[in-house]
């Protein structure tokens, strides 16, 4: 079992989906998100920059996808990006997570990765 997050060094989902949330959870509202990495979708809720168009690439994503890659804000990430997990992490497959990966060339993770 290895103690090293899959997600180290994949990043698929940053540049897959679109990562949009409620703007209260933008530095100017309270929250934690710069906000001068989103912009505004809709009255209440903003995107990362970079994830509202195809091909989407997270703005905060720092390295090669499928390779070695980092969230340049980690600590003061979104809800959505703070409960999106990867597959198996809690014993069971996201097919979201598979899906991203997918579309990068990248294999599905196995339970084996995370022990289960």
């Amino acid at each position: 079992m290895s103690d090293v997050s899959p997600c180290l060094n994949c990043g698929a989902c940053c540049s897959y989906f679109r990562v949009s949330f409620f703007w209260g959870e933008c530095a100017s509202s309270g929250g934690t998100v710069p906000d001068d990495l989103v912009e505004q979708i809709t009255p209440s809720r903003v995107a990362m920059l970079g994830t509202n168009c195809k091909p989407a690439r997270c703005i905060s994503l720092d390295g090669e996808v499928g390779s070695e890659v980092k969230c340049t804000i980690y600590d003061q990430r979104s809800t959505p990006c703070r409960e999106f997990e990867a597959s198996w992490v809690d014993g069971q497959v996201n097919t979201d997570c598979d899906a991203a990966r997918a579309a990068f060339g990248l294999p599905p993770l196995e339970p084996a990765a995370h022990g289960v």
